[in-house]
C-alpha cells in the first residue's frame, strides 16, 4: 500500500492533515441467486479482494476522487445540488451517496480521495456495492460520526442504485460487504433484514472464483426485466393466495402461471432457489460438502434454463469446470450475463484444474479467464 500512499502525495501534495486508509470487500453469493428482491434468503460472503480508499480532509467544500484503476476522476461541491450525469460514470455512485447523506442531515466535510481496487472490473463481485458502502463509511467516520449503523449504510447504497441510477437491485450486495465476517457466510433474510452467520468450512475443498472476463453491468443487462417478470408472476399468484413476496409461494402455486410460460419459468427458479438456500445451510452445518456441490450445479442449471441469465461465457466456463474430476460443484454468481462463476475444487488438484479450465475456455471462447481461490473476510473497515 506504500506505493499508493506515495501516489496520493504525488497527486494531492503534502498537508498537515493525516491520510487514513479504509477497505471495503467485494462479495460472492454462495447460493440464492436473484431472490434478494423476491423476499427470500441468500447466502453471500465478503471477500479478501475489494476497494481501498486513501482519504484526507480538505479545508473547503470539495470532494475530489481519483481512481488508480479507471481513467476519469470526479470533483464534487458538497454544497451544490447533485444530479445523475452519464458522463460521470462511476462517479455517480459517489454523488448519490453524498446526496442522500445530505438529505439525511449528515454534515459531510471536503476530502481528497484516492481509490485502488483489486476487484475485476464488471465481474459480478459487487464493485458498485463496495464503492457505495466504502464511501458512506469513510465520509461518516472522517466527519466524526462514530458507531456507524451498517444497516443504514446498506440501505443507503441500495437507495443510490434504485433512485439515483435507476437500477432495481436488491439489498444483498450492500449488506454483505458491510456485515461480512471472516470465515463466515451471511444467511440474510432479505424481507426482514435479520441475519445469522454460517461458518464456511469446506474441508478438503477450496472455493474458487472463475472470472470469464466477459464484462457485465446491471444497467445493460436484463436485470430490471427479470425483476418486472417476477412482479408480474407475484401479482397473478396473489389473485389466488395471500402472500407478500414470490419466495413465499410454493411449487403448487405454479399452476396459476401455467398459461404464462415465461413467468412460469421465472417463478419456478425463484421458488426452488429459495429452497436450495435452506438445503445448503443443512449441508454446510453437517459438513456434507458433496451435497453442497450438487446444489451449486442445480442452481446453475436453473439460472440457465428457467431464469435465463447465464449466457454463453458463463455456461462455457461452468460446463468446463464441472467436467473436471476435482470439481464437485460450480455455478454462476451475481446478476449474470457475464462476470464470474464459483467452483468447489479438491485442494490437491487446484493447479491442474486451473490449467484445464484456462486451456479449454480459451479454445472455446477465445478469451483468457482468471481463476483464484476465495478467502472469506470481514466487511468494511478502517485499516489505519
Amino acid at each position: 500500500m506504500k506505493k499508493f500512499y506515495n501516489e496520493f502525495l504525488k497527486i494531492y501534495g503534502k498537508s498537515d492533515k493525516n491520510i487514513s486508509l479504509y477497505f471495503c470487500p467485494g462479495r460472492v453469493n454462495l447460493i440464492g441467486e436473484h431472490i434478494d428482491y423476491n423476499g427470500g434468503k441468500v447466502l453471500p460472503a465478503a471477500l479478501s479482494i475489494g476497494i481501498y480508499g486513501f482519504i484526507r480532509e480538505r479545508e473547503d467544500n470539495l470532494i475530489k476522487v481519483i481512481s488508480m484503476n479507471i481513467p476519469n476522476s470526479i470533483k464534487i461541491d458538497i454544497k451544490s445540488d447533485l444530479f445523475f450525469n452519464k458522463e460521470d460514470g462511476w462517479g455517480n455512485y459517489i454523488k448519490g451517496i453524498i446526496k442522500y447523506l445530505k438529505e439525511d442531515n449528515f454534515n459531510i466535510k471536503g476530502f481528497d480521495i484516492l481509490l485502488y481496487s483489486t476487484l475485476p472490473d464488471s465481474s459480478g463481485l459487487s464493485s458498485s456495492a463496495a464503492l457505495e458502502v466504502l464511501m458512506g463509511f469513510m465520509f461518516l467516520d472522517m466527519s466524526d460520526y462514530k458507531n456507524i449503523d451498517k444497516k443504514y449504510l446498506s440501505m443507503l447504497g441500495k437507495k443510490v442504485e434504485n433512485k439515483f441510477l435507476g437500477i432495481n437491485s436488491g439489498i444483498m450486495d450492500q449488506f454483505s460487504v458491510a456485515f461480512g465476517k471472516k470465515g463466515n457466510a451471511i444467511l440474510l433474510n432479505t424481507d426482514k433484514l435479520d441475519y445469522t452467520y454460517i461458518p464456511t468450512n469446506f474441508g478438503d475443498y477450496r472455493l474458487m472464483i472463475l472470472n470469464t472476463n466477459k464484462k457485465r453491468g446491471l444497467g445493460e443487462s436484463k436485470y430490471n426485466e427479470r425483476r418486472k417478470e417476477c412482479e408480474e408472476a407475484l401479482n397473478i399468484i396473489q389473485e389466488h393466495k395471500k402472500i407478500e413476496h414470490l419466495c413465499q409461494a410454493d411449487i403448487e402455486d405454479l399452476e396459476y402461471l401455467k398459461d404464462e410460460k415465461v413467468l412460469f419459468k421465472r417463478a419456478k427458479h425463484v421458488i426452488k432457489e429459495n429452497k436450495r438456500v435452506y438445503k445448503s445451510i443443512e449441508a454446510l452445518n453437517n459438513n456434507n460438502i458433496n451435497f453442497f456441490g450438487e446444489i451449486l450445479n442445480k442452481s446453475h442449471e436453473s439460472l440457465k434454463n428457467d431464469y435465463e441469465v447465464t449466457g454463453k461465457y458463463l455456461d462455457c466456463i461452468v460446463s468446463i469446470a464441472q467436467s473436471h474430476e476435482s470439481c464437485i460443484g460450480s455455478r454462476m454468481t451475481g446478476a449474470g450475463f457475464g462476470g464470474c462463476a464459483i467452483a468447489l475444487i479438491d485442494k490437491k488438484n487446484i493447479n491442474e484444474f486451473k490449467n484445464f479450465v484456462n486451456r479449454n475456455y480459451f479454445d472455446e471462447m477465445g478469451l483468457k479467464c482468471e481463476i483464484y481461490e476465495i478467502k472469506i473476510e470481514d466487511g468494511v473497515k478502517k485499516l489505519c
